[in-house]
């Protein structure tokens, strides 16, 4: 109906104004869509159900903010995770903070003034008690416990800030 010289100039306006949008910067495309990636719990109560919907059932109630959380997929608004037992479940994402914790495995552990096993012990890390990471470097990630900052093996710990474990 139009012809050839309408379709082209049609077609050449479009990809002009294609081009002229700005790309999403190419890191936070990569974080987006790269799993497994660590994160939080926003939220002091969130469910963890069983599909990526509100009409699934629910198989675990979370109620401790900050709690770290493993996301290993995604569908739509919805983030397949796993906790740092191992139950794994579906979750909404505003349930979820991209702050990253750490959870101590196996405790007490002994809190650091320094990565290595002869530095003075700052504090005892009960089993269960959540942190802040700072660093990892090799054995030993530098946190925070309640207040208190110091080095603990990384084999003592789940969650992120361990190198993209």
């Amino acid at each position: 109906m139009f012809g050839a010289p309408f379709t082209w100039i049609c077609a050449a306006a479009a990809a002009v104004l294609l081009s002229a949008a700005p790309a999403p910067p190419r890191d936070a495309v990569a974080a987006e869509s790269s799993y497994p990636r660590f994160a939080s719990l926003r939220a002091s109560r969130a469910n963890m159900r069983t599909g990526p919907g509100r009409r699934y059932p629910i198989l675990w109630v979370f109620v401790r903010r900050g709690l770290p959380i493993q996301i290993i997929g995604a569908f739509e608004t919805w983030r397949r995770v796993r906790d740092w037992e191992g139950t794994e479940g579906w979750m909404h994402q505003s349930l979820l903070s991209t702050r990253q914790s750490v959870i101590v495995v196996d405790g007490p552990q002994p809190l650091r003034g320094a990565p290595m096993d002869a530095a003075g012990v700052i504090a005892r890390v009960e089993r269960r008690v959540v942190g802040r990471p700072l660093d990892c470097d090799g054995v030993w990630c530098e946190a925070e416990f309640q207040g208190r900052r110091g080095w603990i093996r990384r084999h003592a710990l789940w969650g992120g800030g361990r190198g993209g474990e």
